[in-house]
């Protein structure tokens, strides 16, 4: 049975924590559970690394990690928090000598073009990021990478329609406030679910604490992890604490196999 490493890269939202001039007690904490950088993970199967979003902190959450080889990354949505740290691909194409195969839908291709022009030029500049971009074109169905089978998972945030992803027995959603049951019956019963829970009270765009939850106990998982946390939801030790038994807060670097 092949494992599956899933390693936290961040766990914040798009200003992560502590936010720029809040003097919160979260913002203002010690404990190093509650400093966290845009959200992101990696998820390493059969020896095929592949990142979930690159945000502005991507080449920090590289550095942090020790990675020096990455085989794809898959894309959410083309928020800058998720996109915004692509150019620093091109440290791995140098390593690598070779492309990054990227996936993502229509709309976030486009997002990347208009961002990032300079990397889908006619003419390009030496050095810039090199890519190979894969359309999904589709959240119905698997589709393969570099030999591992991903399956999108389709939810909206807001009026977005944006994709998580579950690959073996992991299943990683990020910036949702809806999911329809049809998408849950994709990971229901997995070992692990990854589901952001952004502050205790409602949000247009995110699930809450007590939604997420719900979500939670909708699919059943063995294990579920909460992500893309903002400073308002409290302080990690006071979070972990009220959670059900096998719901826990993540944080940056927490690395989890199954």
């Amino acid at each position: 049975m092949s494992e599956t490493e899933l390693t936290f890269l961040g766990t914040g939202t798009s200003q992560g924590v502590p936010i720029i001039g809040c003097g919160c007690e979260v913002c203002m904490s010690a404990d190093p559970h509650d400093k966290r950088l845009r959200s992101s993970v990696l998820v390493e199967r059969d020896g095929v690394r592949i990142v979930i979003d690159t945000g502005p902190d991507f080449r920090y959450q590289m550095l942090r990690e020790h990675v020096s080889r990455i085989d794809a990354i898959l894309y959410t949505h083309g928020h800058m928090d998720h996109v915004g740290g692509m150019d620093d691909v091109r440290a791995f194409n140098y390593v690598m000598r070779r492309p990054v195969d990227i996936y993502c839908e229509p709309r976030v291709r486009k997002t990347l073009e208009r961002v990032f022009d300079y990397a889908f030029a006619e003419q390009k500049y030496p050095g810039v990021p090199e890519v190979v971009l894969h359309p999904i074109l589709s959240d119905a169905e698997a589709f393969d990478v570099h030999g591992v089978s991903v399956m999108p998972v389709r939810g909206m945030h807001y009026r977005l329609p944006v994709l998580g992803y579950r690959i073996g027995d992991i299943c990683y959603l990020t910036d949702m406030n809806a999911i329809d049951e049809s998408q849950i019956d994709k990971f229901r019963g997995v070992e692990v679910l990854v589901v952001n829970a952004l502050r205790r009270e409602k949000h247009i765009s995110h699930f809450t604490l007590d939604e997420a939850l719900a979500v939670i106990a909708r699919a059943k998982p063995k294990r579920a992890y909460l992500t893309h946390i903002s400073h308002q939801l409290g302080r990690y030790e006071e979070v972990r604490r009220e959670l059900p038994e096998n719901v826990f807060p993540a944080y940056d670097g927490l690395k989890i196999k199954v």
